[in-house]
């Protein structure tokens, strides 16, 4: 005031939401825009409300995105704040994102997952964020979307990688969300034709739902690997996690009683 005149904090006004008003005014305003400028911001949709423009660059999406998204700003679709692309509101993210089929979305979720895939080099925090995005869009996509069997397994192998690294972030939850998305992407006959694959999702799996307390999950896991493990030393893991189970919820006798009974069987 001192000064005469107003000052704007330019850094408050672009944080601002959008109002609603105008959101929808965009939003209907989205089909008059170049289709390479439409095509752009579905992809900047599919990685959720922003994105860091140096992510948005390195993914090899589209080589033309980031022009594309400076004509979004400028047609107030799309705010750029400290080198940051966020949607100027939620309805416009989600009128991008509709704007693709349901059916074919899955489909481009699993092609941007696996092209993400080929980029896990290099920093070993940055492969973790690719990992973790990567395999995020394989399993938007979900098994429906797989067209050819040998990515089945691709991305079955990489939910077991995210998972471990999630379990090595402490983050049970998640970690258990990969493990069960990676089996639900494993073929018929997965134990006899990818069995190390496969045991090692269910065990994972399992040791997740006991440390979440999710006792539903962990007892069907452990159903499926005691009928299905060759080698009983290949069961011992969820064996163990079923006593503490039995521990956990006060049945002390039984968890020693199941504990003896592994231990005969191992002749101790």
């Amino acid at each position: 005031l001192t000064r005469r005149r107003w000052e704007w904090d330019m850094k408050k006004i672009r944080s601002r939401r959008l109002p609603d008003d105008v959101a929808i005014f965009l939003t209907d305003s989205l089909g008059e825009l170049p289709d390479n400028v439409q095509r752009a911001l579905f992809i900047l949709s599919c990685f959720g409300a922003s994105s860091k423009s140096a992510f948005v660059e390195s993914q090899g999406l589209d080589r033309n995105i980031l022009k594309n998204l400076e004509i979004a700003v400028v047609e107030g679709f799309v705010d750029k704040i400290n080198d940051q692309y966020r949607f100027a509101h939620d309805r416009i993210q989600e009128a991008s994102y509709n704007s693709i089929p349901a059916h074919r979305r899955c489909v481009i979720h699993f092609k941007y997952g696996l092209e993400l895939s080929s980029l896990l080099t290099g920093n070993e925090d940055v492969i973790a964020s690719v990992l973790f995005t990567a395999v995020n869009q394989l399993n938007l996509g979900g098994p429906p979307a797989v067209q050819d069997k040998k990515d089945n397994l691709t991305a079955a192998r990489l939910n077991l990688r995210a998972g471990k690294k999630a379990m090595e972030m402490s983050d049970y939850v998640t970690a258990y969300s990969y493990f069960d998305s990676g089996i639900s992407f494993l073929l018929r006959k997965h134990w006899q034709e990818h069995y190390d694959l496969t045991l090692e999702l269910f065990s994972l799996a399992a040791k997740c739902a006991l440390t979440n307390g999710d006792h539903t999950s962990l007892k069907l896991l452990i159903a499926e690997v005691v009928v299905k493990a060759h080698f009983f030393e290949n069961k011992l893991d969820v064996l163990y996690f079923e006593t503490c189970a039995l521990a956990y919820s006060y049945r002390l006798a039984e968890s020693i009683e199941k504990g003896l009974d592994i231990l005969s069987k191992l002749g101790i």
